[in-house]
């Protein structure tokens, strides 16, 4: 297998790890939804999951206030509203109705779940200190809502607007070591 030099800008187009994420949030009277792809999984007990947000994005503020939100997980059935939602500022608009999704009530925080998404985890902030540095959230999932569809479609980002959808599971029983990946 013959490799070439590869632009560095450009190697999440190999390391993105998770799905395409929807964050919704609650705060202030407002909601909003974001389009996320920069996560990933930090630890199992508690289950704790890190974001990257910037803080120009509108939800920023609203999430560090707040100090929670929901993490939808989304199937390539709704790419289009995912596209849409991350390509439309909440400042002026409202996802929910302008995308017809559905805000649902959610047991732990103020934040919507999105019926519309396969999964939704219920986060509170558990730790604050690399939001001023970096812009990193560390979340525990204190609740999750998953349907049991099998391998759901899911939607990674690769860069340069191309997606790839998973979905096919392959399986090792026998010989994979789940705690040495």
């Amino acid at each position: 297998m013959e490799k070439n030099s590869f632009p560095l800008i450009d190697v999440r187009q190999h390391l993105e790890t998770g799905p395409i994420v929807m964050v919704s949030s609650a705060h202030g009277g407002k909601r909003n939804i974001m389009t996320m792809g920069w996560h990933m999984m930090m630890q199992f007990s508690p289950a704790l999951f890190g974001c990257f947000i910037w803080n120009g994005n509108y939800s920023y503020q609203m999430i560090r206030d707040s100090r929670e939100c929901v993490i939808n997980v989304p199937t390539v059935d709704i790419v289009d509203k995912v596209i849409s939602v991350g390509n439309t500022s909440g400042r002026s608009t409202d996802k929910f109705s302008e995308f017809d999704l559905t805000p649902e009530r959610a047991k732990y925080v103020d934040a919507p779940l999105i019926k519309e998404c396969y999964a939704n985890f219920e986060c509170r902030l558990y730790d604050d200190t690399l939001i001023d540095k970096y812009s990193i959230f560390v979340w525990e999932v204190v609740k999750a809502h998953v349907a049991d569809i099998g391998a759901p479609q899911t939607i990674h980002y690769r860069g340069e607007a191309k997606f790839m959808v998973a979905g096919k599971e392959i399986s090792f029983p026998e010989r994979f070591l789940p705690q040495n990946l």
